[in-house]
C-alpha cells in the first residue's frame, strides 16, 4: 500500500515558483468550470470551515480551516487546518497539505496572476496597504514578476509598518496614503477594513489595483469613485458578486452595474490592457477552486522533486 504523502509548510515551501504557480492557475481555468461549495459548523467562540471543490479532470480538494480564538491567549495560531487533495479517477486520497501553504500561495498567486496580465509589464513602484501576514507574501509574489520593482508600505499602525520595512528587502515606510497612492504604478491592498481606505481621486493614468482584504459582506477597501473610474475584473463572479461588500454594496446601490464587471479567470483572454493609461483593479475572492489549483500544482511539484 503506497502511503499518503503529508506536505508540510517547510518542505513545501521551497519546491514553489510564484510565476509557475500562475501559469497553472491560469490552465486551471481552462478546465470545466469548478463546482463549489462551503459549510460551516460553530461551537461559540469556535468555528470549522469547509471549503470544497471538483474540477472535472483535475480532481477534488476539501479545505478544512479550523478557527479557535482562544488559541492567542496561550500563544498558539487561532487559525489551523489542512487540504485533502482527492482523485478524479477513483476519488482516493493522493495527499494532505499543510493549510497554511495553500493560503499563502494561492492568495498572493490569486493577485499575481492579474498584475501579470493588467499591469503594465515596466512597472517599477509598488504600494503594498496593510502590513501582516498577506503583504508578506505579496512581496515576494510580486518581486517574482516584477524584479526591477521598489515597495512602499503604508499601514494604519506606523509600527507594524517598521516593522515589515525591516524584515522585507528594498521596502520604504509611507506616511500618508494618498501620496503614496499617487506614487504607485501597481497597488496590492491587503487590510480588514470596513471603510474604503483608498479613494478614486487619488488614483493615476495607468495604475493597476489588487484588492486582498475584504471577504465579508460588510468590507470594503476602495471607494465608488475607485471602481467607477477603473476597467474592473474578479477572479470569480461566483465567489466575489454576492457575498464581498466590494462588489456586491455598489451593485446594490446602482454605484456600478454588473456589465461594469468585465471579465473573471474563466475568460482570461480579457485579462489585458487596452491602453497605458487605463487604470485597471482585480478583486481577489479566493474560492476552493483555487485552492484546488494550488494544492494540485504543490503535489504536482513534490512529485517532481521526488523523482
Amino acid at each position: 500500500m503506497t502511503s499518503i504523502p503529508f506536505i508540510s509548510f517547510d518542505a513545501g515551501e521551497k519546491l514553489l515558483d510564484w510565476i509557475n504557480l500562475t501559469d497553472a492557475l491560469a490552465q486551471g481555468h481552462t478546465r470545466p468550470k469548478a463546482q463549489i461549495g462551503d459549510t460551516f459548523l460553530y461551537r461559540d467562540p469556535d468555528t470549522l470551515l469547509s471549503r470544497a471543490a471538483w474540477i472535472d479532470g483535475m480532481g477534488i480538494a476539501v479545505k478544512s480551516a479550523t478557527i479557535f480564538p482562544r488559541n492567542v491567549d496561550s500563544g498558539r495560531p487561532n487559525i489551523n487546518g489542512g487540504v485533502n487533495l482527492y482523485s478524479d479517477t477513483d476519488g482516493t486520497l493522493e495527499a494532505i497539505i499543510d493549510f497554511h501553504l495553500v493560503t499563502k500561495w494561492k492568495t498572493a498567486g490569486d493577485s499575481l496572476l492579474s498584475a501579470r496580465r493588467l499591469a503594465r509589464p515596466d512597472a517599477t513602484r509598488i504600494l503594498l496597504v496593510g502590513a501582516g501576514t498577506v503583504a508578506q507574501s505579496l512581496h515576494a509574489a510580486y518581486s517574482a514578476a516584477f524584479p526591477n520593482a521598489s515597495f512602499t508600505v503604508w499601514s494604519r499602525t506606523q509600527a507594524s509598518a517598521d516593522v515589515f520595512a525591516e524584515k522585507m528587502p528594498n521596502v520604504a515606510v509611507a506616511a500618508d496614503l494618498e501620496t503614496a497612492v499617487g506614487g504607485a504604478e501597481i497597488i496590492g491592498s491587503a487590510t480588514m477594513t470596513t471603510e474604503p481606505v483608498i479613494k478614486g481621486a487619488w488614483l493615476q493614468e495607468g495604475q493597476h489595483i489588487d484588492l486582498i482584504g475584504a471577504y465579508r459582506p460588510d468590507m470594503r477597501e476602495v471607494d465608488d469613485e475607485a471602481l467607477r473610474r477603473a476597467r474592473l475584473f474578479v477572479d470569480s463572479f461566483d465567489t466575489t458578486l454576492d457575498h464581498i461588500g466590494e462588489i456586491k454594496i455598489p451593485l446594490e446601490s446602482g454605484a456600478i452595474t454588473r456589465e461594469h464587471i468585465i471579465a473573471d479567470y474563466y475568460d482570461l483572454d480579457a485579462f489585458k490592457r487596452t491602453s497605458d493609461s487605463e487604470i485597471t483593479i482585480c478583486k481577489n475572492g479566493g474560492g476552493a477552486h483555487l485552492d484546488l489549483m494550488t494544492s494540485r500544482y504543490i503535489l504536482d511539484q513534490w512529485h517532481n522533486a521526488a523523482s
